[in-house]
């Protein structure tokens, strides 16, 4: 018999057999029920209709916390980065095992994650911080549906938090080439100006080798990303993303730039001696060590900014955002914008620039203008706009 009721007092046992283990024992689900026996027969029922479409699930005394921590051991650690996978035990650690952690794994509903989303948004945490807490939880319990620790994925019946969009902030024309003339007699004033004119994430242009520059092509191609270590120190990483891994342009100016900063560099390694240790970057310290990016922002980039009298709320981060800006805003294709960013498609550069849009629309009907009605003497068909006339 597939299935069975079995009456225990008050209660029914309802027993749904499953097939053998390996040593030939008969296996069984198990559930205690509380009703009459025809509310019982219609639960038992429903488990053996379970059964056949493969999602009864046998009930596991492990809890979400257990589980999460097995689930990044075995499923995340060898599929993603280092300081991805140290990302993820800080969301569980931090802000899903304190409220969630104790709930056992098959009895984790839709409610649950929604107040375990509402309970993160009430202690001050930001709508992006509770996506990422989200994406930990989809990914880890679709990993439970897999294994059969679970019939459907619970997170997906959540609800997420409205997201604020963040004010783009990217400097106008003028106010790039003032900071690009403020930031000439800065050490890294041609790393700012790489960061601006090829819009790099600055990782990217931090994790820069030299094998990486063509000098005579005017070519950087990026190969790697710079990240900090969460408990100090440094390592190269992949790219974001495959298209993250591209081959960008540079103006003459600034490859003229790197050429001096690779001599003045040659020099400075001579002048340490010993001392430097080359790991080959394009942007280093006196001593062949990458350079720290709080040190750039504090000392140099906060600095650049207050004697051309800029804005100080401005990030290092939008030297990025002000390459794409200015491409837009010149009539550049978003599909050339898109791949000079490293992009995964052209529609997020347009989502995330789309207040340039409007420009480039008024650009659009400005080359409209002349090239449907800008010629002179032909008042005939510039005028009425119509093209039906009747002819003599």
């Amino acid at each position: 018999m597939a299935g069975q009721l079995i009456k225990r007092g008050d209660n029914y046992t309802i027993r749904v057999f499953t097939g053998r283990d390996r040593a030939g024992r008969r296996r069984y689900i198990n559930k205690t029920f509380k009703g009459n026996k025809k509310a019982a027969q219609e639960e038992l029922t429903s488990m053996l209709h379970a059964q056949d479409l493969g999602t009864l699930i046998e009930p596991t005394k492990v809890t979400l916390g257990e589980y999460l921590d097995e689930w990044l051991r075995t499923a995340a650690t060898p599929r993603v980065r280092a300081r991805t996978l140290d990302g993820y035990k800080y969301l569980v650690e931090k802000y899903i095992k304190p409220d969630s952690g104790d709930i056992r794994l098959h009895k984790v509903r839709p409610l649950d994650i929604q107040k375990l989303y509402t309970a993160l948004l009430a202690k001050g945490l930001s709508p992006t911080t509770v996506r990422h807490v989200h994406r930990v939880l989809r990914a880890s319990l679709n990993q439970a549906v897999k294994w059969r620790l679970l019939p459907v994925n619970p997170v997906l019946a959540a609800d997420l938090p409205k997201q604020r969009k963040k004010e783009m902030k990217a400097f106008s024309a003028d106010e790039a080439s003032v900071f690009l003339e403020h930031a000439t007699d800065d050490r890294w004033g041609v790393l700012f100006a790489v960061a601006l004119t090829t819009g790099m994430r600055p990782g990217e242009y931090l994790g820069l080798k030299w094998q990486d520059v063509d000098l005579d092509k005017g070519t950087v191609v990026v190969r790697r990303t710079m990240v900090a270590k969460p408990k100090g120190g440094w390592e190269f990483a992949e790219p974001k993303t495959a298209q993250s891994a591209r081959t960008i342009p540079l103006p003459p100016t600034v490859t003229r730039a790197l050429a001096e900063n690779k001599k003045a560099q040659a020099a400075e390694r001579l002048k340490t001696g010993p001392k430097y240790t080359n790991h080959d970057l394009v942007f280093a310290t006196k001593t062949g060590e990458p350079v720290s990016q709080p040190n750039l922002v504090n000392r140099h980039f906060k600095t650049i900014l207050a004697s051309a009298g800029l804005s100080p709320n401005y990030r290092l981060y939008d030297l990025r955002h002000s390459c794409a800006t200015l491409l837009l805003a010149q009539g550049e294709h978003p599909k050339i914008v898109s791949e000079r960013l490293g992009h995964a498609s052209v529609t997020l550069t347009l989502d995330t620039y789309s207040h340039v849009l409007p420009t480039m629309q008024q650009q659009a009907a400005d080359r409209l203008e002349g090239v449907l009605f800008g010629r002179k003497g032909n008042s005939s068909r510039s005028s009425g706009g119509g093209g039906n006339h009747a002819r003599d």
